[in-house]
């Protein structure tokens, strides 16, 4: 928290999230051109932003992409908003919900736990229902087997997909095609790829959401940030938190 503080305390990083929050994935060179400061200094200005978790970065050949990461301000917004006033507060205006739509979204978190831990919570059936809204997730977990999200409220899948890639525990790319609505079924079908990396005693994981289609709604793709908060939640504390997502399903409406 106290990095989060610092690098939003400071104008110039401000901007750069500002100029990231309005197009995703720019590059070094592309962001230095918009501000009257050295290459170097944008540089530095970006490495505190990174420390503190605001801005995640991929290689893409030779270039380095920048991207906003919203999960540390939704963990300030859990910490120390949702608690009092969670009714109201999930319908304000946040950074998660107002990015621009775009073919990739990338979100990035730090859970201080091991990374065969972390690959299990991500995929075991009683695990991720601790932290995906009550959702249960099922696959036999090979290269090229089948996924489906499921909840016991709902008639039938929420998503469905294939493994694409599976390399416990370091990293799962899947395919995703959502089923919970109209609207996000005629998205068609995304990719979904979780990285993790141990970092000490922690690890980082990494969360790129791509090949969404231009004008993809931000149902396919905004709840990433209370997922992760939900997860670092309960593997650091054996907790479960509530967020508007898992509110969802919490009563049977029959």
């Amino acid at each position: 928290m106290d990095l989060v503080f610092k690098a939003l305390a400071d104008p110039t990083r401000r901007a750069l999230l500002d100029e990231l929050f309005g197009e995703d994935g720019q590059t070094l060179v592309s962001l230095y051109s918009k501000f009257d400061m050295t290459r170097v200094g944008i540089a530095k200005h970006l490495g505190l932003l990174s420390e503190a978790g605001l801005v995640t970065t991929q290689r893409r050949g030779r270039e380095k992409l920048h991207y906003l990461n919203p999960v540390p301000i939704r963990l300030i917004h859990d910490r120390w908003v949702s608690k009092y006033t969670e009714a109201w507060t999930a319908g304000l205006v946040g950074l998660k919900n107002e990015l621009e739509f775009t073919m990739e979204k990338v979100f990035e978190i730090y859970i201080r736990t091991t990374p065969e831990r972390l690959w299990e919570a991500i995929t075991d059936a009683d695990t991720r229902r601790r932290f995906q809204f009550g959702n249960s997730v099922e696959s036999e977990w090979t290269q090229g087997s089948s996924y489906a999200v499921t909840n016991r409220l709902s008639d039938g899948p929420l998503i469905e997909g294939e493994n694409l890639d599976v390399d416990p525990p370091r990293r799962l790319v899947q395919s995703m095609h959502a089923r919970w609505g109209e609207e996000a079924a005629s998205a068609g079908t995304s990719r979904v790829t979780w990285e993790i990396e141990p970092v000490g005693d922690s690890c980082r994981l990494t969360v790129t959401h791509d090949q969404l289609p231009e004008d993809a709604s931000d149902e396919l793709y905004g709840g990433w940030p209370m997922i992760l908060s939900g997860l670092k939640t309960w593997l650091e504390t054996g907790e479960e938190l509530t967020t508007p997502g898992s509110l969802m399903y919490k009563e049977d409406p029959s």
